[in-house]
């Protein structure tokens, strides 16, 4: 495997004390160990993987996952829980400037049916998964950001002036907040093993700790080689996003940037401590920061608080990323500044230079399909995509808005392309000021 980042960002170092591991144990699924035979393969047990092993197990399709590490390893075992609108960093003027207006209203569609595909999921498999939040809030971090939600409301949200926050139970230094109806927040551990059982439960076959190191071309479709053993298939999906490799396929090189993100649980707050903060809503919030802070109160009581992880990807870049979000945490919710924090871990989401998602085939490689690149919104987006995967497989119509269908472009720099994020994060940090 060519990955970007070290060693480091791939073990179990980031990963350690991720509170969701507490939640839910993780299945024990086989590793793979001979040879196999399936129409499609899978290469990635994320949610992208599992929704396409899903909707083809149930059509009857033979499928067999790959998961590279145990069950709810990577980004989609680890991230804030938040099944919202998102997917894409363009604003809907600089999508129609570069797809037209259809696209862009396509594209919005779209991301509310990501939303909407995630409930019926948990709905007709019965997934518990500690579901909460009508919507997701955004609250202004200045009053210039406060004036733009304003201009940007939609008719369906609600506008929250400063006054009203703490009525609201919002308490913090903000200077207001909109509402968006659409979104729900949750476990997203307990909502990854509730579409692996399904999967299983129609027939996919799941196998862990089984990393593709090659994909061949065959005359009948694909060799998948694991090391220890092989899999063949007519057709095969990569679903590995952040945890991508620049050689697995080596269509994918250059075409995704794996940035961190990090994040922190607290112990269970009391209602006096709750009170004396000011915040009591159980809403899934983020700020208008373009190096964005994530947060909301769980069911439990415990406050989950995200950002933006590090640059650099080291024991020493990731304690003093933790040392950060605890700053940030303890800045942002004052009177939190002596809560135990028990549980923190960072992980990587993944970007395209196009700033859209991508799910659809490999170019030169019929049979060969990919999805990623859901910058920091993968429960829904993720989901949704994986989706489209299965159709294309099935060769149905996939029912893309043309931004996700378009062929993502590649970085510059190649390999040396990180070199293009702390320039970008500087402008982002001052355009925040």
């Amino acid at each position: 495997m060519k990955r970007l980042f070290p060693d480091y960002t791939y073990g179990p170092g980031p990963r350690t004390n991720c509170w969701w591991d507490e939640t839910i144990s993780a299945p024990d699924w086989p590793v793979l160990q001979d040879n196999l035979r399936v129409d499609v393969a899978v290469v990635g047990g994320g949610f992208t993987g599992l929704s396409a092993a899903l909707h083809l197990a149930e059509a009857g399709v033979s499928i067999a996952v790959l998961e590279a590490e145990t069950p709810g390893w990577g980004a989609s075992g680890r991230n804030g829980g938040f099944c919202c609108l998102g997917g894409s960093k363009l604003t809907f003027n600089a999508m129609k400037l570069r797809f037209g207006e259809a696209a862009a209203h396509s594209y919005e569609q779209a991301e509310k049916d990501a939303v909407g595909l995630v409930a019926d999921l948990l709905k007709t498999h019965a997934i518990d998964a500690d579901l909460h939040s009508s919507g997701e809030t955004q609250l202004a971090h200045n009053s210039r950001a406060m004036q733009a939600l304003r201009r940007q409301a939609e008719p369906s949200g609600i506008v929250h002036e400063p006054q009203d926050l703490r009525y609201l139970g919002f308490g913090g230094s903000f200077h207001g907040g909109y509402t968006n109806p659409v979104g729900f927040a949750l476990n997203p551990r307990k909502y990854l093993f509730g579409l692996a059982q399904a999967a299983q439960s129609h027939g996919a076959r799941l196998f862990q700790q089984s990393a593709v190191q090659n994909v061949s071309k065959t005359p009948t479709g694909f060799d998948l080689d694991t090391g220890r053993g092989r899999i063949s298939a007519a057709q095969v999906l990569i679903c590995t996003n952040g945890y991508s490799s620049e050689d697995v396929p080596p269509w994918l090189a250059g075409r995704y940037m794996p940035a961190q993100s990090t994040v922190l649980v607290t112990r269970p707050l009391s209602e006096a401590e709750l009170q004396a903060q000011g915040w009591t809503s159980d809403q899934m919030a983020y700020d208008t920061r373009n190096l964005l802070h994530y947060f909301r109160l769980m069911p439990d009581q415990r406050f989950l608080f995200g950002m933006r992880g590090g640059l650099q990807s080291s024991p020493r870049a990731e304690a003093a990323i933790r040392r950060k979000a605890v700053q940030d945490f303890q800045k942002m919710f004052p009177r939190w500044a002596e809560v135990d924090i028990t549980h923190m871990w960072s992980g990587m989401v993944c970007l395209s230079r196009d700033l859209v998602p991508y799910a659809g085939p490999v170019a030169g490689h019929p049979g060969l399909y990919a999805g990623f690149a859901y910058h920091g919104n993968g429960v829904a987006m993720g989901t949704y995509c994986g989706r489209a995967l299965a159709r294309m497989c099935l060769g149905q119509e996939a029912g893309l808005p043309d931004p996700i269908a378009h062929s993502p472009a590649r970085f510059p720099l190649g390999k040396w392309r990180r070199a293009l994020m702390p320039p970008a994060y500087a402008l982002m940090a001052l355009s925040d000021l």
